[in-house]
């Protein structure tokens, strides 16, 4: 009995996609129009998922180096207290 509900709403979704008039539009040229903006978007695009990353790789490298710099001279002043 379940499989036979299954189907049926499987075949009513189909006949309602077919039906509608919107599916016909996805490779319309309304949707692929290239305008003035584009260029604009594309690189808004690429700076937040290309750029962005490395924008942040640069800000943590930075702000764990210094970090580590003071870590090891702390260790270094111990070191050169004790020998004498």
């Amino acid at each position: 009995m379940k499989k036979i509900s299954y189907l049926l709403i499987f075949y009513v979704g189909l006949i309602a996609a077919i039906a509608s008039q919107s599916a016909y539009a996805i490779d319309s040229y309304r949707y692929l129009h290239v305008t003035i903006d584009t260029p604009w978007s594309i690189f808004l695009f690429l700076l937040i998922g290309i750029f962005a990353p490395f924008i942040l790789m640069a800000v943590l490298i930075w702000r764990y180096s210094t970090r580590y710099k003071s870590d090891e001279e702390s260790t270094e002043v111990n070191h050169d207290s004790g020998q004498n």
